[in-house]
């Protein structure tokens, strides 16, 4: 019950000004189009990302429709130890880092986690959040999504799908991209974010879970 009011109270913290500002309808669909340039012009001008002979069929990208339904306020449970966990990556090597916390959240009124995670070792300078659901190797990159959320002082966060993106190793499999943990493997499907690239591309980049 304790821990129900607390969650509650955080959810409500979202709306003031210390925390971070909820979707406003009017500048939404501006701000995520910018977004989603900007991570479009980074791959085009990174000369490593996309092999060049791939970048006429990977781009440009592909998104779902932006729903706000999809940008949810978050309550961050910090770890007490910051434990270290072992991550698996594409390219078959080990990845440490620590799990900062989960943020804990309700999507279409169900209550949902994701395992917020930093570099072992390192000052932390935003929350790594990788995660997949039923739409992974369907609709969506098969080895999941990412998403990167700047720390807050309130520990109340926006968790905001539509600005989910693909790891490099969807392009590029010469990436090492971590896999998202068992706990962060959502059984619902997020139909919000970067979608999957073009599916004769798909057979040819990165590797699956």
């Amino acid at each position: 019950m304790v821990r129900t009011l607390v969650f509650t109270f955080l959810l409500a913290a979202a709306a003031c000004t210390s925390g971070p500002p909820a979707p406003d309808a009017s500048t939404f669909i501006d701000e995520l189009t910018q977004y989603r340039t900007a991570r479009e012009t980074s791959l085009r001008e990174d000369p490593d990302a996309i092999p060049p002979d791939k970048r006429s069929t990977l781009l440009p990208l592909r998104y779902y429709a932006p729903d706000e339904k999809y940008s949810v306020p978050a309550a961050l449970r910090l770890s007490s130890e910051r434990p270290i966990v072992e991550v698996p990556t594409s390219t078959g090597t080990i990845r440490r880092m620590q799990l900062v916390g989960t943020l804990e959240f309700r999507l279409d009124g169900q209550p949902m986690s994701l395992g917020a995670l930093a570099p072992a070792g390192e000052a932390i300078q935003s929350l790594f959040v990788p995660f997949t659901d039923l739409t992974s190797g369907a609709e969506t990159y098969k080895a999941g999504r990412y998403l990167d959320l700047h720390p807050t002082s309130t520990g109340v966060y926006i968790i905001d799908f539509n600005r989910a993106y693909n790891p490099t190793c969807a392009y590029n499999e010469s990436y090492e991209c971590p896999y998202p943990p068992p706990s962060n493997r959502l059984q619902v499907a997020i139909l919000a974010g970067e979608k999957l690239p073009p599916a004769s591309a798909e057979a040819t980049a990165g590797k699956g879970l």
